[in-house]
């Protein structure tokens, strides 16, 4: 019997969007089938994509005869329709926290343009050298980091009080950095690269060939 839950995803895996909803479903241990777009050949433009992803980007997820776009809003979803303690939860039961969670998520999807256009996610994954990010990616760099200090600085090392999904969000954002080299605090090295060990993320990138943050990159 094939998977109720469809996920619409990008090819190459370059997509951190695609990504957050990738780990929410491992997390949770939903089945799933998980179907590539080609974006450069204009496959989310067919007629039958169309059909079902009311904005036709990635990610979108089908459950049955539902469809619903954008990975935070995915994401939501996912933890209302499969809710805990049956299912591993995504979000935090206290409201504060919970706020704080979907803060960082919308922070990840709209602040820090500098840092994604000179670290973009496939880059990520690729070995080739890089620029030097600019004067300007740097100021967004610091201003990561004075953020992302404060975030995980509690003595549990995530954003909230146990893992959430705003972990992989964050984590992402700092592996542009991490992945290419750049210098990053080791408390925050730390952070970004435990996040990557769990099992939900060691699987999405057994997918992308990622061989790990290269040498000559320490903390500071």
């Amino acid at each position: 019997m094939k998977p109720s839950l469809v996920l619409y995803g990008n090819e190459p895996l370059s997509s951190p969007y695609v990504f957050s909803v990738f780990v929410a479903l491992e997390e949770k241990g939903l089945p799933f089938e998980f179907r590539l777009l080609s974006l450069k050949e204009g496959e989310h433009l067919d007629t039958e994509y169309v059909s079902r992803s009311l904005t036709n980007r990635v990610p979108t997820l089908t459950h049955k005869e539902f469809s619903i776009s954008e990975s935070s809003a995915i994401n939501e979803y996912l933890e209302e329709r499969f809710p805990p303690p049956k299912y591993a939860r995504l979000y935090p039961d206290d409201v504060k926290e919970r706020a704080k969670v979907r803060m960082v998520q919308a922070l990840m999807r709209s602040d820090f343009m500098p840092i994604r256009e000179e670290r973009a996610t496939d880059t990520v994954f690729q070995s080739e050298p890089i620029q030097a990010l600019s004067s300007g990616a740097q100021a967004s760099v610091d201003r990561l980091y004075r953020i992302a200090a404060q975030l995980v600085s509690g003595a549990q090392g995530t954003i909230a009080e146990s893992f959430s999904i705003a972990d992989v969000d964050l984590s992402m954002m700092l592996q542009r950095l991490l992945a290419n080299g750049d210098p990053m605090p080791g408390p925050l090295a730390a952070y970004a690269t435990a996040i990557w060990q769990r099992p939900s993320v060691l699987k999405w990138l057994a997918r992308t060939g990622y061989r790990g943050t290269p040498a000559g990159s320490p903390p500071v």
